[in-house]
């Protein structure tokens, strides 16, 4: 890694923590701390990289993000992600295109359609990151999410054809519709073949250090194989990432809590350098603009900004009840969003980190030598849609969410639904252990493991209700369960043996190698504990 980053890795990840502590939206916090260091003089400028953003930075999130994706509920709602996912960031690239065009007199239309393509999609980062900040619903979640894994591969493919025409490449519609065709299919191919050739692999491995050591590594070779086929990177990382998420309960339980550890704690590293990247490329946005009018400038940003808004809203509105007059098939398959879902939706629409690495992605000059036209002014715009969605956006959100009353809090119905599925799966646990005593020659120990099973399956049971009974306003917290009882109980004596055992390290009789070792052990019962 470039020694220059490291400073900004490591206070980006301070500045995280401090916000997360304090209760506070860490992507705001980030991109606002980028804005007022990067206006420091003495702070040294630091140059957003592409290569950076697109190769190191992006496809391990996408691969976090596909992982913690729902293929059941993505395939529930193709239509709707395939509308926000493929139509609207073309929908976009052609209206900001086209305004972008009239209102910046050195952009040429392929240049204005470059930038349109660039500020099109909204990122994957911002939208989970925010998202969950702001307790968006789960079904709102699921539709964003699916639209940030997949429309930079629609917008990033954009990009290409429209770039290559701005820098002199001869291309035409049919050439844009095969590169188009090719980064799908290439990227989509990449995907499956990586996804399956991976969980063959991790199913043959026994050891889960190196099962993670795999998913580690397999965003980056995933995204460059794509790439070197010219493929849609962002779509094969995705692919492979949904195989792999959808397959997760063949893993090993010590490789599923590993790997939930490590991309947790890479995903906030990751998520953010991005932010924070985000605002410390003010000095450079600024530093080429010098001798253009402000009053242009102004007029510009204002004139793609609202653009950008107003064609997400109306593609929202449209796609959320058009296909409802037209079909009836989909009045009786699908519940009908409230005016309020359709509002939140289509106000998320939050840009990010990769938007900003495409427009610094734009090459200085053409293919004749003259500079690209527009380029700083095209640099500056991407920068205030970036910059003006995550903070119009993310601050305003949890107020629009209140405002309209969308319900955010689904814990009582996951609850409900988790002590169903607990309770059925207690009764199989319960019948498989009959059928097991019954193929069993009796013995006394026999009986009393039986016996310590049951205790210990109608125990899981009871913890199911209890879970239940915290979400019951008319449940009197004063009356406690044995199951409660036994939880509290049991975590004091975990915390008194884990005291006493690192008393025994500090006294010398054992080092830390047994420590560790007895410690983890401790860990996965109070994990369980607090599932419970």
């Amino acid at each position: 890694m470039n020694t220059a980053l490291l400073g900004p890795l490591v206070a980006a990840v301070l500045v995280a923590a401090i916000a997360r502590h304090r209760g506070l939206s860490a992507p705001l916090v980030l991109v606002i701390t980028g804005l007022l260091v990067g206006l420091i003089p003495a702070v040294p400028e630091i140059v957003l990289r592409p290569e950076l953003v697109l190769f190191v930075i992006l496809p391990p999130l996408l691969w976090s993000a596909g992982l913690e994706s729902s293929v059941i509920s993505m395939r529930r709602n193709k239509r709707p992600i395939l509308q926000l996912a493929v139509g609207l960031p073309l929908a976009t690239t052609v209206a900001v295109g086209a305004v972008a065009y009239y209102a910046v007199p050195e952009l040429t239309l392929a240049a204005a359609l470059t930038l349109g393509a660039i500020v099109a999609p909204p990122d994957a980062v911002s939208a989970t990151a925010i998202g969950r900040r702001v307790g968006m619903p789960r079904p709102i979640m699921t539709l964003l999410g699916g639209e940030s894994l997949l429309n930079d591969a629609t917008a990033l493919t954009v990009y290409k054809v429209s770039l290559a025409a701005a820098i002199g490449v001869a291309t035409g519609w049919g050439t844009g519709l095969l590169t188009f065709a090719l980064a799908a299919v290439g990227g989509a191919a990449v995907g499956v073949a990586f996804g399956a050739v991976i969980v063959a692999i991790r199913a043959r491995l026994t050891d889960p250090v190196v099962e993670s050591a795999v998913g580690l590594l397999a965003p980056f070779v995933i995204y460059l194989a794509a790439e070197e086929i010219h493929g849609s990177g962002v779509l094969a990382v995705v692919i492979a990432a949904l195989i792999l998420g959808q397959r997760f309960t063949r893993a090993h339980y010590a490789t599923r809590l590993q790997d939930q550890a490590v991309w947790r704690a890479a995903q906030l590293v990751l998520e953010s350098l991005a932010f924070l990247l985000i605002g410390l490329q003010l000095p450079a946005v600024l530093q080429d603009l010098q001798g253009v009018r402000f009053a242009t400038l102004t007029g510009a940003a204002l004139a793609v900004f609202g653009t950008l808004l107003a064609v997400r809203a109306v593609f929202v509105v449209t796609f959320a009840y058009l296909p409802r007059l037209l079909s009836a098939k989909v009045r009786q398959h699908q519940v009908a969003p409230t005016p309020g879902q359709v509002f939140v939706l289509a106000w998320a629409g939050m840009r990010g980190v990769v938007s900003l690495a495409a427009a610094f992605g734009v090459p200085l000059t053409t293919l004749s030598g003259e500079r690209f036209p527009g380029r700083p002014q095209l640099i500056f715009l991407t920068f205030v849609v970036v910059v003006g969605t995550l903070l119009l956006h993310g601050l305003t959100l949890p107020w629009v969410i209140r405002r309209l009353g969308v319900p955010t809090d689904q814990d009582h119905a996951d609850a409900m639904a988790a002590a169903a599925a607990q309770d059925k799966a207690a009764l199989a646990a319960a019948n498989r252990l009959d059928e097991a005593l019954a193929a069993t020659e009796a013995s006394p120990a026999t009986e009393r493991a039986a016996e310590a099973l049951r205790g210990l399956n109608t125990r899981r049971r009871n913890a199911a209700r209890e879970r239940l009974r915290r979400f019951d306003p008319d449940h009197d917290d004063s009356d406690e369960t044995a199951t409660a009882a036994f939880r509290r109980l049991r975590l004091e004596m975990l915390a008194a043996e884990r005291a006493a055992l690192i008393n025994e390290r500090d006294l010398g009789r054992i080092d830390d190698q047994v420590l560790r070792t007895v410690l983890h052990r401790l860990d996965l019962e109070e994990a369980t504990l607090n599932l419970d």
